[in-house]
């Protein structure tokens, strides 16, 4: 079980990143960050905000608002959050702090994951209802004349749960304060993961624990880098090189949670009553759609999409096929020799559709045929080679046997490797139209 070390974030003035004090409090936070994580986005993330700090922050424009009150107020939000225990619930005692440190009318936190509301000074009601709304249909919005800020809380792209604050603060600080309790909730569930998976450990549940339990703690660090991200971009009046470093991260925090939500959907992908909803798919579009997002991972090789007709189609269940292709094509993007060709296939016939994934890679021994699709095992040809968890072939089988197919790999160091997955061309078994 991944647990993190890393002292907390004593405090994140958005609205004065450019002190240096801030600089070195947040340049030691991420080192520390970095050792937990092994994130390769992490160093830049500290060598930008250090090199911020050597400048002076900019002044306020004629009529601006003093920003120092409110990163104020965010600083000690961050530091009393910081000192909750993380075995017991903080829905409430974060709701009461926020109202005490913003001078607030009244607070309400919706924990998507408990199903549990903690509301401070007035309600309807009808809050638990209006916040599930808030969650589910990620309604951000606000309100000047009743002074109502709603907000979901985010980890990455995963909404975990909503907030509504009545008081004089919106905007970014509203959005600033609702990053702070998405942080600390995932704390509290990390740990309460944590202890699941003591009671899980003899179930297959353990492994699915573990895979939920190990992307939330990727998506901690990855949604504070973004706030403090976006308060970088607020300061304005910087360098070339400096905004250089701010889109960098933007850029790799996007695509560290693509990783974590993919990581998430495979911990749910493994449950087992799981139950796939059959709708027709068109073939084609549908490959093009997995290729795209892959297109950085695929900028070494030449890609060719070979289909039997263009309007193939069958019932299936799309998103569990398109994670069967993304997981194929991925290993392909990871393995091929650089310059050779990675070729998508799909055919039909009166029983199946087939889809294969050919590339020129290294050659697989044939006694890891079987093995290479079980979870955490990596093939011997690969172990020196490209860096992986041995997750991604697992889930490719998983997606196929939930809808009553079946994988195999084929390898032959002059024909290349392919990896085949067969689905039925009709629902059967758990599938349901």
């Amino acid at each position: 079980m991944l647990q993190s070390r890393v002292a907390p974030l004593e405090s994140m003035p958005l609205m004065a990143l450019g002190s240096e004090d801030y600089a070195a409090r947040i340049h030691s936070h991420w080192q520390g960050v970095l050792l937990v994580a092994g994130l390769p986005i992490l160093p830049a993330l500290a060598r930008m905000a250090k090199a911020v700090g050597n400048y002076p922050a900019t002044a306020p424009g004629p009529g601006d608002p003093p920003a120092q009150p409110d990163a104020d107020r965010l600083c000690r939000l961050i530091d009393e959050t910081t000192r909750l225990g993380p075995n017991r619930k903080p829905g409430q005692q974060l709701a009461a702090i926020v109202q005490s440190v913003f001078e607030m009318e009244s607070v309400a936190i919706f924990d998507d994951d408990l199903q549990e509301v903690y509301r401070v000074g007035t309600w309807s009601d009808d809050v638990q209802d209006a916040l599930r709304n808030i969650c589910i249909f990620e309604s951000v919005s606000e309100d000047i004349e009743t002074g109502l800020s709603r907000r979901v809380l985010h980890l990455g792209n995963l909404p975990i749960g909503a907030m509504m604050m009545r008081g004089e603060t919106h905007g970014r600080m509203a959005s600033a304060i609702a990053s702070v309790v998405a942080i600390t909730f995932d704390r509290y569930h990390s740990f309460a993961n944590e202890s699941r998976t003591e009671s899980a450990r003899q179930a297959e549940q353990l492994r699915t624990t573990v895979l939920d339990s190990l992307a939330h703690a990727y998506k901690t660090p990855l949604t504070v880098i973004g706030t403090a991200s976006e308060g970088l971009s607020a300061m304005g009046s910087l360098s070339a090189a400096q905004s250089g470093l701010v889109a960098l991260i933007d850029e790799q925090i996007a695509a560290l949670s693509r990783l974590t939500t993919r990581l998430l959907k495979t911990a749910r992908l493994q449950a087992s009553d799981m139950i796939p909803h059959a709708e027709t798919v068109a073939i084609s579009p549908l490959i093009e759609d997995v290729v795209a997002s892959l297109r950085d991972q695929l900028a070494s090789v030449t890609v060719k999409i070979e289909i039997s007709r263009d309007d193939l189609a069958f019932s299936c269940d799309r998103s569990l096929l398109v994670a069967l292709l993304t997981q194929y094509v991925d290993n392909a993007a990871k393995y091929s020799f650089a310059g050779s060709t990675v070729t998508v296939r799909a055919s039909e016939d009166a029983a199946e559709v087939m889809f294969s994934v050919h590339s020129m890679s290294p050659v697989i021994p044939k006694a890891d045929y079987e093995r290479i699709f079980d979870r955490y095992y990596r093939s011997s040809a690969a172990t020196n080679r490209t860096p992986g968890t041995g997750i991604g072939l697992s889930v490719a089988k998983r997606a196929a046997q939930a809808q009553g197919g079946h994988v195999w790999v084929t390898s032959d160091g002059e024909k290349g490797t392919t990896f085949y997955a067969s689905l039925p061309a009709f629902p059967q078994g758990g599938v349901r139209p």
